[in-house]
């Protein structure tokens, strides 16, 4: 899961409040320059990996595509975006579209997304979840300063993600240390003990683009 948005959005303030982390934020361009993974755990889910990534403009240089290469690979491989808004800014719904177009270029735009219209302390505007006709979450009303609507926010992030998870139970023999350590890379463990041959008994749930990837990469346990 990634955090994407307009430069000056509130992208890396909003993931001090979910996660804690302590990551710079500044209201100067191009203030997040890496992406930064943290682990994020979710009512009813259980751990994801949440990615901070570097505040987009439109049109994107290529030089710049480039420089963040690896960032924009944590937004190609998703399974949700949180799209960060300024709703206090005038240019918001040009700046949704500009983001919208760079994530076209880059090859994300299938990306499901969850909208987050951060800094609603400037306006008045009450936090708030807004759903489609289905009833699933489209856009919530926060500030991620003062932390208004995060907790609700958390809910409905994990309302979506929650719909595609994948819990298995493992038994991973002593060679497939690199599978089970990118499981605790992914946050995916829930329990795990040992038997009696050394065999790893691993209780895991994770997001299912996850799993497939994972095996992809490394074989099917």
């Amino acid at each position: 899961m990634s955090i994407v948005g307009y430069t000056n959005a509130g992208k890396s303030t909003l993931f001090n409040g979910l996660t804690t982390a302590g990551v710079y934020a500044a209201d100067q361009l191009f203030a997040t320059l890496d992406p930064t993974l943290r682990r994020l755990d979710l009512p009813e889910v259980g751990p994801v990996i949440l990615a901070d990534t570097v505040g987009f403009i439109s049109p994107l240089p290529h030089r710049l595509v480039e420089a963040f290469k690896a960032t924009l690979e944590e937004t190609r491989n998703a399974d949700l975006l949180l799209h960060v808004v300024d709703a206090a800014s005038e240019d918001r719904a040009e700046h949704a579209l500009q983001v919208r177009e760079v994530l076209r270029e880059i090859g994300a735009e299938n990306v499901p997304q969850l909208e987050v219209y951060n800094k609603i302390d400037l306006l008045e505007t009450a936090p708030r979840i807004d759903r489609d006709d289905a009833g699933r979450p489209v856009r919530a009303w926060v500030s991620a300063r003062d932390g208004s609507g995060l907790e609700a926010l958390l809910g409905a992030i994990g309302e979506l993600v929650g719909d595609d998870m994948v819990a298995r139970e493992l038994v991973l023999a002593p060679e497939q240390g690199r599978f089970r350590a990118a499981l605790y890379r992914l946050g995916a463990v829930r329990d795990e003990h040992y038997g009696s041959d050394g065999a790893a008994h691993v209780s895991v749930r994770l997001p299912r683009a996850d799993w497939e990837r994972l095996v992809a990469s490394e074989g099917a346990p």
